[in-house]
């Protein structure tokens, strides 16, 4: 229902209603099957249950007329409140319905009830069903209306019997009774947003979900509600639905029946122009529908005329008809019989086929159905073109993987249309079948070198960069560049993906060598958008390793976009700056440039570069402290980049962080780890070290020093093989803790070292701080905190600066530690009061373990005013604040061991401390903890 619908419902109702005398009123609710009029009438009754109004429903059905009486209530005692008095007011309940058969029995129980001169309630539903008696019953009624009756008319407009005539023929309304008309439209994408969100809750609904539900349903809001119910029914329960879910859920049975009942009731020589709608599958003309369903022009016209009046069609334009929903075209095409199927299937091809320009995607779909091989793959090939080069890369793969895992597809049309998917598969969304469906085809010893090079190509970006797939796409890629030799173009991407550092099995030597030969061959290349492919690639280990040039590139880069067959390259080199700029500490640059890059890869359809740039949107809002709603956006991207690791790697790391912050630490090590390694396999090495880095503060939090120096080791020497050492920036502060607490002071040292000269003066700001950091640390695992504070809060400021916020609140803690550790009675009071801020800033984060483990060293070191006095104090059945951290602790799943350690108590205090929490919230397990804290009154 429309806002204006709503609107003027509720002022007939302030305006009727709420009088208990004047002129009557005539509602008329019109809406086609869906729309909502159920719902509005119920709505009317509620309101009218508040007053003293008798209400009487007719409810028109196949059989008779249903009647319900729902009795006035009697009014309540004038007492000066709204409480009744004396004996408690008993209602009399709706009495049950009765049917009657014709209109004179209905006539005669109306009479009293009209007659008495009293205000009245008269709902009629489903009008369009009133029998010819029963409409005259209800004209002579409303010609001759009682003082007192406010009448609503609510029916179905298509299924009238006179078209706008709703009680059959027109009636004489006197001049008194007041008349309002609602019309029930379909609902808006907004608001199948609200509704799909209402009932899914926000973080199940992806843009392309709530899309997908108003294209299919048109927005009749029963049949969005019958998707939404389906859509549990068949998927389950989920964190998130996609679009496939909704075309995977089928037709809903309560549309389906509508519109096959329409059908059916329609004379058998007539249903070929409704069949012929079905197949085609799209708004259509009548001569398009009369070509389809075989039919001559009159017969045609005849049967469109019958399922017009029918409802079976309706007309969407001048002179084009189609369904009222696709669903509803989805109903009657399957019912189709096959032979019938392929025959209208053929028709239609040959009608698209005369179109100017010719729809190559829908006309290969027909040819296809219609079991026209030949065409179909001529079609298919003309339509990846054409959807290529309109960005419309998704659109393009459907069609290529379905032509190419045919089985009767000749040698030289594979060869044609291979090199097709795999390029739309570097810019669009890869699927598994993808990736089989290229391998297959690169097993095909008859191809062409040169074509067997191109598919390896882009099989071996799909692999390196979306599939998490590193080393199998290298191993492709360094193939392809050599079978690529004699098309320098081509070799030249290829040796550009080569040079990018992400994948940690590579040595950076390797990378570069391959960098010093792409941009020996680009500079000899005539082709601008080769150059362009290359800078996009490059520009990253450019900035990653302090290439003074790398700044002029990007510059380069941003002023390509008068260019359109360079987009895609531009949109890529952003978001790859940007994604380095994000390591690098460079923060202030990053939302511009990932703001552009998004830009021109929607506008150049380069999804898999869309949904990159999407992931780093993330990570920039972890790194900002904008964690308000973040986790949710973090698993919602997960589930949809589903097969794609690769991206996922930004939503992970952030999910793992956020966890960490909060003390859910198997949730943190479940984003984080992957088969016992720190991320899935493949991910980039940026993003493994930033895990590692968690996990080993995770370790020394529980006191596992020599888990926490063994995954620092490990990750340390993942480092050095790599050589790019910019991105220790997350992980070094943490190793070099772990390593000095495990008694290897010097190896800490020597890492210290190794950082600081694996830079080679690349000074960045994440790594400057981080270096800054490890110096704090080293000097406080040495006995020296008070040399070691200003390295902390030197780390603060600059991570302050970037802006860090999480960052610089631990620097700065670590700063306090450290003053109150050398024991300066001077300071100790302005250290107190920076933990105290600390913990403000922490709570303001939603970093709920670290807030607790703030606090704790906080109470150690209050005033001895403000410690508690002797004795315990009182708490009743309330939780005590001790015991309040000790249940958020427990409830995000932290052992005794565990809480003990954060909170600096013993773990049998901590067993004492749940144990009266439970019994204080009745819970059975700790499991539960939380949740019967949260659910106590008050």
């Amino acid at each position: 229902m429309n806002t204006l619908s709503d609107d003027a419902w509720e002022r007939w109702l302030k305006q009727t209603l709420d009088r208990p005398t004047g002129r009557p009123a005539l509602l008329l609710i019109e809406g086609k099957a869906g729309t909502g009029k159920s719902r509005l009438v119920d709505r009317l009754l509620d309101a009218a249950g508040s007053g003293t109004r008798p209400c009487v429903i007719l409810s028109f059905t196949a059989t008779g007329t249903a009647l319900a009486h729902h009795p006035a209530r009697p009014p309540r005692p004038e007492t000066g409140n709204d409480r009744p008095t004396g004996r408690a007011r008993i209602e009399a309940p709706p009495l049950p319905p009765r049917i009657y058969p014709d209109a004179a029995a209905l006539a005669e129980e109306l009479a009293p009830l009209l007659e008495s001169g009293g205000p009245v309630l008269l709902i009629a539903e489903d009008v369009h069903r009133a029998d010819p008696g029963s409409q005259d019953l209800l004209r002579r009624l409303l010609e001759r209306p009682p003082a007192g009756l406010a009448a609503v008319l609510v029916y179905r407009p298509e299924e009238l019997g006179e078209p706008g005539l709703v009680l059959g023929r027109p009636v004489s309304y006197p001049a008194r009774l007041s008349l309002l008309r609602i019309r029930l439209e379909p609902l808006d994408a907004e608001q199948v947003r609200r509704l799909v969100e209402e009932r899914l809750g926000p973080e199940s609904c992806p843009p392309e979900l709530v899309a997908r539900i108003h294209e299919r349903s048109a927005g009749v809001p029963q049949v969005v509600v019958d998707l939404v119910r389906q859509l549990e029914d068949v998927c389950g329960r989920r964190e998130r639905y996609t679009a496939r879910d909704v075309d995977a859920t089928g037709t809903p049975v309560r549309l389906a029946e509508l519109v096959l009942g329409r059908l059916a009731a329609l004379p058998p020589e007539h249903r070929a122009v409704p069949r012929a709608a079905a197949v085609l599958d799209e708004p259509s003309t009548a001569e398009d529908l009369y070509a389809v369903a075989a039919l001559p022009a009159e017969t045609g016209r005849e049967a469109l005329m019958a399922t017009l009046r029918a409802a079976v069609l309706q007309e969407t334009g001048s002179d084009v008809y189609g369904f009222p929903s696709p669903l509803a075209s989805t109903a009657v095409y399957q019912e189709l019989p096959g032979p019938l199927r392929q025959d209208m299937h053929r028709r239609a091809a040959a009608v698209l086929a005369r179109r100017h320009p010719v729809p190559w995607g829908r006309l290969a779909t027909h040819r296809h159905r219609g079991g026209q091989l030949r065409g179909w793959l001529k079609a298919v090939e003309r339509a990846a073109l054409q959807c290529a080069e309109a960005g419309e890369h998704q659109t393009a793969m459907d069609l290529l993987e379905q032509a190419l895992s045919h089985p009767s597809v000749p040698r030289e049309v594979r060869a044609r249309l291979a090199p097709l998917l795999a390029h739309s598969a570097v810019l669009g969304l890869h699927t598994d079948q993808t990736v089989e469906v290229l391998r297959q085809i690169l097993d095909d010893q008859s191809l062409p070198p040169a074509v067997r090079g191109q598919i390896r190509l882009d099989l071996g970006l799909v692999l390196y960069n979306q599939a998490g797939m590193g080393l199998q796409g290298w191993v492709e890629l360094e193939q392809a560049a050599d079978e690529l030799a004699e098309r320098p173009a081509l070799a030249a991407r290829a040796m550009s993906a080569l040079a990018m550092p992400v994948m940690s099995a590579v040595p950076l030597e390797r990378n570069l060598h391959w960098l010093e030969k792409v941009q020996k061959t680009a500079a000899r290349s005539d082709d601008p958008e080769v150059r362009t492919a290359v800078a996009a690639n490059c520009i990253a280990i450019q900035l990653e390793t302090g290439d003074p040039t790398a700044w002029d590139v990007l510059e380069q880069l941003r002023a390509e976009t008068d260019h359109p067959e360079r987009l895609p390259h531009v949109a890529r080199g952003l978001v790859n700056a940007a994604d380095a700029f994000l390591w690098l500490g460079h923060l202030q640059r990053v939302g511009d440039l990932l703001d552009e890059g998004l830009e021109l890869a929607a506008r150049s359809g380069a999804s898999y570069v869309e949904q990159d740039g999407r992931g780093s949107v993330l990570l920039l809002d972890w790194f900002n402290g904008r964690w308000e709603g973040l986790a949710a956006r973090a698993r919602a991207f997960v589930a949809e980049t589903g097969v794609m690791p690769g991206p996922a790697a930004d939503a992970r790391v952030v999910l793992g962080m956020l966890a960490l912050a909060q003390g859910e630490w198997q949730q943190m090590a479940a984003w984080l780890s992957g088969d016992g390694h720190p991320l899935p396999a493949g991910s980039p090495l940026p993003h493994v070290a930033a895990a590692a880095g968690a996990l080993v503060r995770t370790a020394l939090a529980r006191g596992d020093i020599d888990t926490a120096a063994s995954e620092a080791a490990d990750a340390w020497d993942r480092l050095r093989d790599k050589g790019v050492w910019v991105w220790a920036s997350e992980l070094a502060p943490w190793a070099v803790e772990a390593t000095a607490r495990a008694g290897r002071g010097q190896v800490a040292s020597d890492m210290v070292t190794e950082f600081e000269t694996g830079l080679k003066g690349n000074l960045v700001p994440s790594a400057a701080a981080a270096l800054q950091w490890c110096r704090g640390v080293l000097l406080e695992t040495a006995g020296e905190p008070v040399r070691a504070v200003p390295h902390f809060r030197e780390a603060a400021a600059m991570y302050t600066e970037m802006p860090r916020p999480y960052a610089a609140i631990l620097a700065g803690e670590a700063a306090a530690q450290c003053v109150l550790a050398a024991g300066t009675s001077s300071e100790t009071a302005a250290a107190v009061e920076e933990l105290a801020l600390c913990v403000q800033q922490l709570t303001d984060l939603e970093a709920g373990w670290d807030a607790a483990r703030v606090r704790a060293t906080l109470r150690a070191h209050q005033p001895p005013a403000e410690q508690r006095r002797r004795g315990r104090p009182s708490y009743g059945d309330q939780l005590s604040p001790r015991e309040q951290e000790v249940v958020d602790l427990a409830s995000a799943g932290l052992t005794n061991r565990e809480i003990a350690a954060t909170l600096h108590l013993s773990p049998r205090t901590v067993e004492q401390h749940v144990s009266r929490a439970r019994r204080k919230l009745e819970s059975q397990s700790r499991q539960q903890l939380s949740r019967s804290r949260n659910n106590r009154p008050g």
